[in-house]
């Protein structure tokens, strides 16, 4: 008897500590924190009765999605019960509270067998559990919502740093609470055939996106939706190049809506280097102005067709992945953006989160990324820094080549990304135009493709056309260094000389029929 009065005297203290914590989570208006105190009672008292019942609510709930101090305590030793393989019931329960020296704090034996009287069948746990874990997702926001109101209101915090943070926070909490359901496999069947039979119509014979690269799109098929892809190298290699020459094969040769994120290069110096890779005139000279009148042609007429392209570009400097992810699909959403490219990776940051280590905030970054052209459905390129190892292997060309274990500052980039490639330039480490065997090598570019989930991996052989910083196919003529250095020959030194009445000419207009539409240049 006396056990008994104890176990109601514990039971009634239980229920005034509730009272008294949904007194303390009052609002201002009046309001309290979002809770049913019944469905918690009935899923708990369901987990006891069904002998499946956890295994239908263990992804949906954890201990701190209920309100009620004493039922977090009791799903806990649901929990550990079903974690090592028991049988989970009224007396199993007990026992574990007991062992857990948490049976007083609960209300005693008597506050279970009241959990389980309550129920007459565990049919809606799962129904009842969702309601639950609802009720916690509220009280989460309204809770993340009043720390940010704080430190609003307190001048001393940097309004762009609390931006960050409170995107950070809901990012968070929005992944705890995401889940996504099994899938039967006829209707992803379906969809794989209509993907086949789309690309046998398709006059490229191409799944995915068409790049412009004739041997890496038969490599790769296209770049696929939802992959992520790395492109990494050393500096001086071509990496900004080398997506400038995709991007503007794709946006303005093949119309395909292409974004970059540019973190390490203005959206001016983009375009300048764009339009010397689109219009043939050399980088020095778009910088320096001082062009010749048959540049000015080649300027003029080059630059018209990027006029209205679907290119889009953000030069926002350390792009956090959380401002990304709303940038990227809000392109998505109004500019139907089929591809991100991002320049480049480790530039990146996950600011509003706390890292051990700048290697846990790159995998941090990869890892969303990844998740990010899932979502979404588009390929996500991001370019990567190697580390110097590179430089200290061997002196010929061959022991420069790049390898996985090369990307800097994280293994998880190669683990969560489907295709991993390396831009390779044997003429930069030889320092001459052949190799060891006398093959002809000025120009040459691999295209290694290191990783390959969904294929084979191979070399593709292209050509880099340093004049305008541009790459293109290796068999593609080779007219177009073959006449820069041509034209230098051949001059008799007057364009060039200034003094004598030469040099470069003022813009005069040139002869191209630029007659274009007054529309915006998405760029």
């Amino acid at each position: 008897m006396p056990e008994q009065q104890q176990a109601k005297y514990t039971r009634r203290n239980s229920y005034s500590d509730a009272k008294r914590i949904q007194q303390q989570l009052l609002e201002k208006e009046g309001r309290i924190a979002p809770r049913d105190l019944e469905v918690e009672q009935a899923v708990l008292g369901a987990l006891m009765l069904e002998k499946d019942a956890y295994t239908t609510v263990c992804d949906i709930l954890k201990p701190e999605c209920f309100y009620d101090p004493g039922h977090q305590k009791i799903y806990e030793a649901i929990q550990q019960l079903g974690a090592s393989q028991q049988s989970i019931d009224m007396l199993t329960v007990t026992q574990r509270l007991r062992a857990n020296g948490e049976l007083k704090t609960v209300g005693g034996p008597a506050a279970i067998s009241e959990l389980t009287a309550r129920v007459a069948s565990g049919a809606h746990v799962e129904f009842h559990a969702r309601i639950v874990a609802q009720k916690y997702l509220a009280r989460e926001l309204i809770n993340f919502s009043a720390q940010i109101e704080e430190k609003a209101f307190d001048e001393a915090n940097d309004v762009d740093d609390l931006l960050q943070e409170a995107e950070g926070r809901l990012f968070e909490i929005s992944q705890r609470n995401v889940k996504k359901d099994v899938t039967q496999i006829d209707p992803v069947i379906k969809q794989a055939l209509e993907q086949i039979e789309a690309a046998a119509n398709r006059e490229s014979g191409l799944s995915g996106l068409e790049t412009g690269f004739r041997e890496l799109d038969k490599l790769t098929s296209g770049w696929q939706n939802s992959d992520l892809i790395i492109i990494a190298a050393r500096p001086a290699m071509g990496k900004t190049a080398f997506v400038l020459s995709m991007a503007k094969n794709m946006a303005v040769n093949l119309n395909i809506p292409t974004a970059i994120f540019s973190l390490e290069m203005s959206n001016l110096q983009l375009v300048n280097r764009l339009i010397s890779n689109a219009c043939e005139v050399e980088g020095e000279k778009i910088k320096s102005g001082r062009l010749l009148p048959n540049d000015w042609d080649k300027l003029m007429a080059g630059v018209k067709p990027l006029y209205n392209a679907p290119l889009f570009i953000d030069d926002t400097p350390s792009l956090s992945i959380f401002e990304l992810r709303t940038k990227a699909r809000r392109l998505v959403r109004e500019h139907g953006v089929k591809i991100l490219i991002i320049d480049y990776l480790q530039l990146m940051n996950a600011s509003g989160m706390k890292f051990g280590s700048r290697e846990q905030e790159v995998s941090m970054i990869s890892r969303n990324l990844k998740q990010l052209a899932k979502e979404l459905n588009i390929p996500i390129i991001a370019l990567s820094q190697l580390n110097r190892s590179v430089e200290s292997r061997g002196t010929d060309s061959n022991s420069k080549r790049p390898q996985l274990s090369d990307l800097r500052e994280s293994g998880a980039i190669e683990q969560d990304a489907d295709i991993v490639c390396f831009i390779h330039r044997p003429e930069y480490y030889l320092h001459s135009g052949e190799d060891a065997e006398g093959n002809d090598i000025r120009g040459l570019a691999l295209f290694i493709v290191a990783k390959h989930r969904s294929g084979k991996v191979d070399d593709v052989k292209m050509r880099f056309v340093s004049h305008y910083a541009r790459f293109q196919n290796w068999d593609e003529d080779f007219h177009t260094t073959q006449a820069v250095v041509s034209s230098r020959m051949n001059q008799d030194g007057s364009d060039d000389d200034p003094i004598n009445g030469g040099g470069p000419s003022p813009f005069s207009g040139g002869s191209a029929d630029l007659t274009s539409s007054d529309a915006p240049v998405p760029f």
